[in-house]
């Protein structure tokens, strides 16, 4: 099934089956709220693995070794391992990573800026909805 969008810079654009498929793994990848977070952070700075811990509040320590193996695998950002004892591994944005930053920075500032908004349609909708 072919469509036809517009870009955001308001050029056509086709859309196939495969390239949906490709871009929905895409924000599926970068939409999960780990990810957004971890994103959030390394905005900042490089962090090491236990400072990101510690920085996003109720992440394990396995969600987040396996969010931040894929945003690697996804080449979001790089790994650096430090040989020490123990070893210092150190995680920043790499370009892509950094690129993304911006979007997903405007959607945290929509979200903050429309929260009342939302709360109280959802309240609006939930009275109206009590007997579902």
């Amino acid at each position: 099934m072919n469509v036809t969008a517009s870009a955001p810079q308001d050029e056509p654009i086709r859309h196939d089956t495969g390239t949906c498929l490709k871009v929905s793994q895409v924000i599926g990848r970068i939409g999960d709220k780990w990810s957004v977070l971890v994103i959030i952070m390394l905005c900042e700075r490089g962090y090491r693995f236990n400072e990101l811990k510690r920085g996003i509040d109720g992440i394990s320590q396995r969600m987040l070794t396996l969010t931040l193996r894929n945003m690697e695998r996804d080449g979001f950002v790089t790994r650096t391992v430090t040989p020490s004892i123990p070893p210092r591994v150190d995680y920043e944005l790499t370009e892509i990573g950094r690129s993304l930053a911006v979007p997903v920075r405007l959607l945290g500032a929509w979200a903050l800026q429309n929260l009342v908004g939302i709360a109280s349609a959802r309240e609006s909708y939930d009275a109206g909805n009590e007997d579902a």
